[in-house]
């Protein structure tokens, strides 16, 4: 399987994006579809309008028909999270977004009605005239024009100034909006990444709802009235009382109008988030039947330790996130006694545990050593990952360096076992070849005398993580170097890790483990401030050279980072295949040859828990960040509980 685009842009041509597979033709008479239940005594008393005006005229139409009869689809729909900061999985999981992947990795039309690109450098996005936001304001090309002028253009909002996303080699676009309903985006030269970051599980949206966001914004609201707002939030001015309202992806303000299926409707903090459906979503069934098919989301907050003993016993109804491999014994044992069936989904991410030296760390003498590709080479070599595989994962992971897997098109068997072998006399050969000097205690000595004591860093969200660390500990051992471990929060974690505090971190590996050579190869190249293995290069990079740190030109340790960044930067600029390909085994080849991270094991299935109630929801999937938005691309819009008069046999796959 591949991740790629759905469309060719060669020179020259002007490609219109396909209908969506998911979708069929457009119901004759949506008006004629059913109010969904819960929404029914609403349109009854006047306080909300009835279907035909709430949906657009071309409505997205998905693949998906209930058995249920329209007055039995509804209910509540229970998940479990670890932190209240996870209520950004909501929208990840609803994957409304101007264009999206399908089940098959196309990028079609979703928000958008359609879609054209030419000569791989002029996007033409058509709206879906008389679609709204979720409180009924209109969505047109008005809310694509505030976020171009009034945000990406304003240096109070974005004080790098444009965003990186939309840069071409430093040239911003030319973004015009000739009616309501069409935005076009033109650079003079090839953006072949502008669809996927738009369709990422993590979007750049190019869009807001304007009419919310004026509200806070200098060029719209009477300064009187803004100043009172900025002393009232706290904020320092009006741009920072502008970001804290405007936050979609961490989905913290429920006043914030969406185009999710379900919106945020209780008041953080709170250990119990409900998400409520959106009124005007613009999706509907084979009938004309407006989705989400289920009313609500309930997520539940608990300590992550305890949430596989909760779902377990039956206290959720379609869990992923805070199982591991490691509980399936578990689990297993609880499906009859809690009605839910555990399903085991691929994993589609390069490693499934990884290790990130930070080559950004602030020690200035750790940094010299960790910038040493021979000595991360023999932190790799001293892991005996056959041993962690066997103790861990039950001997059913597949131990090697976090690089694209089998599926890819771009796979290459050597790169997984590349400097990844359990071989701890070559790496104590590499170390004394560095001149690293075991002291009395038998640790290995850095060049100012202190003791190689690494401290491994992680959000304490994967307990797995801290097991294959244990192991990783007492291999390292061996090669005089000893491992601590230090757990923190999430937040804590990445700032940690952006601010150089941080010396080796703990992570999943590659999020799109199965890329074609159309896909940006930016996670094997410093792009952004978010990677954990470089995130000062990174945000050098992301700023386009007004922040982060530049990969010094006389540092002959940092030759492969700036090629990683040159080739990258060839990749943008070619929309030709076969040159993307032979960049993209270039950057593999460099990556794992300098062992920019440590992969341990991949293949781990992702356990899903699935309530025997809950329908639509495949048996076999791929669980993966981006693409793919975890269950995003299956839409659990679609997803369904069992009705009464609906026998078991009847009920659709």
């Amino acid at each position: 399987m591949a991740f790629a685009l759905l469309f060719s842009m060669s020179a020259g041509s002007a490609i219109a994006a396909p209908a969506a597979p998911a979708a069929a033709a457009a119901p004759a008479a949506p008006a004629a579809a059913p109010e969904p239940a819960s929404l029914a005594p609403a349109v009854a008393k006047g306080d909300l309008p009835p279907l035909a005006e709430r949906l657009p005229p071309a409505p997205r139409v998905m693949a998906a028909d209930s058995a249920c009869p329209a007055a039995q689809l509804g209910g509540t729909l229970r998940m479990l999270a670890g932190n209240a900061k996870d209520t950004r999985l909501l929208p990840v999981y609803g994957y409304a977004r101007l264009v999206g992947y399908d089940e098959h990795y196309n990028i079609v039309p979703d928000i958008a009605e359609s879609y054209t690109v030419e000569e791989g450098r002029i996007f033409t996005f058509h709206l879906r005239p008389g679609m709204k936001w979720s409180d009924g304001k209109p969505f047109t090309s008005e809310d694509f024009r505030y976020f171009w002028e009034d945000m990406a253009k304003n240096k109070m909002i974005a004080k790098f100034g444009v965003p990186a996303e939309l840069l071409v080699d430093g040239e911003e676009p030319q973004v015009s909006f000739p009616d309501k309903y069409t935005v076009r985006y033109a650079w003079s030269k090839p953006n072949p990444n502008f669809l996927a970051s738009l369709a990422a599980a993590n979007p750049f949206d190019i869009y807001r709802p304007a009419h919310y966001l004026k509200k806070y914004h200098a060029k719209y609201q009477d300064p009187a009235k803004l100043k009172a707002m900025v002393e009232k939030s706290g904020q320092r001015n009006w741009a920072a009382l502008h970001f804290k309202k405007d936050r979609a992806q961490r989905n913290d303000n429920p006043d914030l109008p969406t185009l999710e299926p379900w919106m945020l409707t209780t008041e953080m903090p709170s250990e119990r988030l409900i998400f409520k459906r959106n009124p005007y979503f613009f999706r509907v069934d084979r009938e004309g039947r407006q989705l989400p098919y289920i009313d609500e989301v309930a997520l539940t907050i608990s300590n992550p330790a305890l949430i596989p003993a909760k779902v377990a016993n039956g206290e959720s109804d379609l869990q992923a996130a805070y199982l591991s491999f490691q509980n399936y014994p578990f689990l297993k044992r609880g499906e009859k006694r809690s009605h839910y069936q555990l399903r085991r989904w691929r994993s589609g991410r390069g490693s499934h545990v990884a290790l990130y030296p930070n080559l950004n760390v602030k020690d200035p003498v750790w940094r010299k050593v960790i910038r040493q590709a021979d000595f991360r080479r023999a932190l790799s070599l001293a892991i005996n990952r056959g041993d962690i595989n066997k103790a861990i994962f039950y001997g059913l992971a597949d131990p090697g360096n976090n690089t694209v897997l089998p599926g890819s098109p771009l796979f290459e068997p050597k790169l997984r076992t590349l400097w990844a072998s359990y071989d701890p006399d070559e790496a104590n050969r590499l170390l004394d070849k560095l001149g690293y000097k075991r002291g009395p205690s038998g640790l290995r000595l850095l060049p100012d005398g202190r003791e190689m004591r690494i401290v491994v860093e992680t959000a304490g969200e994967e307990r797995e993580q801290a097991d294959v660390l244990q192991l990783v500990r007492d291999d390292w051992r061996k090669i005089g170097i000893e491992l601590l471990i230090r757990e923190s929060q999430r937040e804590i974690f990445r700032n940690r890790i952006k601010a150089g505090s941080t010396l080796i971190s703990v992570w999943t590996g590659l999020d799109n483990g199965l890329p074609n050579a159309e896909t940006d190869p930016a996670a094997l190249a410093p792009s952004t401030a978010e990677q954990l293995q470089w995130p000062g290069f990174g945000m050098w990079v992301e700023t386009g050279g007004t922040g982060g740190e530049k990969p010094s030109d006389s540092d002959p340790e940092l030759a492969a980072v700036r090629r990683l960044i040159a080739l990258r930067k060839q990749w943008r600029q070619t929309v030709d295949p076969a040159k993307q390909a032979e960049i993209w085994k270039e950057m593999l080849e460099i990556s794992a040859n300098q062992v920019f991270t440590i992969g341990i094991v991949s293949d781990v299935d992702q356990l899903v828990v699935v309530a025997d109630r809950l329908q639509g929801v495949p048996k076999r999937g791929v669980y993966n960040y981006d693409p793919g938005a975890f269950f995003g691309i299956y839409h659990p819009d679609t997803f369904w509980f069992d009705c009464p008069s609906v026998n078991t046999a009847e009920r659709r796959p």
